[in-house]
């Protein structure tokens, strides 16, 4: 599967490459980031081993990262993926989304997810787009939803956070059918 730059005026999302290491490291430095993250970025080698592990998928075809660059600055100020990608079944899944703390409750989040599922819907033909989050993690929760994503339940525990505890997984996702007026909507948002 052919990776892309997607971008609008707000935001770009360019294929992730070794050459990131450095941009990522400087704007992931932040332990709140990583609270309902499977993982935390605490030195440059966690970021190496993060993006390394992410190119290595990329390789297998089941995820396509990206690095979030802000269109204004062209300065990396987070990632995205597509993952759990089954191209036989024509879905996948928007992950492992983060945002340096300067750019949340800003417009990028959502112009990220717009590109994405313009993409996914558009592009590679997908029937579903799926988005999870932590049961304890109202803001990501109240932004899937912003977006005009379905809530389809929790797992029940389902996970088992990086320090030992449960983690119930709520799901979230748009269909092919939804997707027009969903981007209807996403579209109403991108600028706000």
């Amino acid at each position: 599967m052919k990776t892309m730059e997607l971008k609008n005026n707000v935001v770009k999302l360019r294929p992730m490459q070794k050459e990131d290491i450095n941009g990522i490291f400087e704007v992931a430095a932040f332990s709140e980031i990583w609270t309902y993250m499977s993982i935390s970025v605490d030195c440059k080698e966690d970021v190496e081993k993060y993006v390394n592990q992410a190119l290595s998928l990329k390789e297998t075809g089941t995820e396509l990262p990206f690095v979030i660059i802000d269109a204004k600055t062209d300065r990396i100020i987070g990632s995205t993926k597509l993952m759990d990608i089954h191209t036989g079944h024509q879905r996948g899944e928007i992950g492992f989304t983060w945002l340096t703390p300067q750019y949340w409750k800003t417009a990028v989040n959502t112009n990220c997810k717009y590109l994405l599922l313009s993409y996914c819907f558009e592009v590679l033909g997908w029937q579903r787009v799926q988005i999870k989050t932590d049961h304890e993690n109202i803001r990501s929760q109240n932004a899937i939803e912003r977006i005009g994503a379905k809530k389809e339940g929790v797992l029940r525990n389902h996970m088992i956070r990086k320090d030992g505890t449960t983690r119930h997984t709520v799901m979230f996702s748009v269909t092919k059918e939804e997707w027009p007026e969903t981007k209807r909507y996403m579209e109403k948002l991108l600028n706000k």
